[in-house]
């Protein structure tokens, strides 16, 4: 049995996840680190949303899975990655729920990216 905290989202602390239908682009150095039209948005309580991409639409060959990891009550456990071309910068610019609570089951298998990390996360028209 674990001793982390366990929540379930409600009117207290609402999670909603919905698809993005723009296509959302995420570049650092120049680089495209990820491209899609499956993105999922998240919004968490009053947290900015966040950006959720699949990934299989995120060049795994510039990223170098870290030792990091932390536990949101509500989503549950999270790894990282860094973007290896980012230097220190990039260090854990990336966390993805392996293994999410059934409420956000959604977002296996996605990853999201913290905006001070990557040059940008682009919202663009879809064509």
């Amino acid at each position: 049995m674990s001793d982390k905290p366990f929540k379930i989202p409600g009117p207290d602390h609402p999670i909603t996840i919905d698809h993005n239908p723009a296509r959302v682009v995420v570049k650092l150095d120049g680089r495209v680190v990820a491209d899609t039209r499956d993105a999922l948005t998240l919004r968490e309580a009053s947290y900015p949303p966040v950006q959720y991409i699949p990934r299989k639409d995120v060049d795994m060959s510039l990223l170098a899975r870290t030792e990091h990891s932390t536990h949101c009550p509500y989503k549950g456990d999270a790894s990282y990655y860094s973007i290896t071309p980012g230097g220190e910068r990039s260090k854990n610019a990336i966390w993805t729920y392996e293994n999410p609570h059934a409420a956000v089951r959604e977002i296996k298998d996605h990853m999201a990216f913290y905006p001070d990390r990557v040059d940008s996360i682009e919202e663009l028209p879809a064509s």
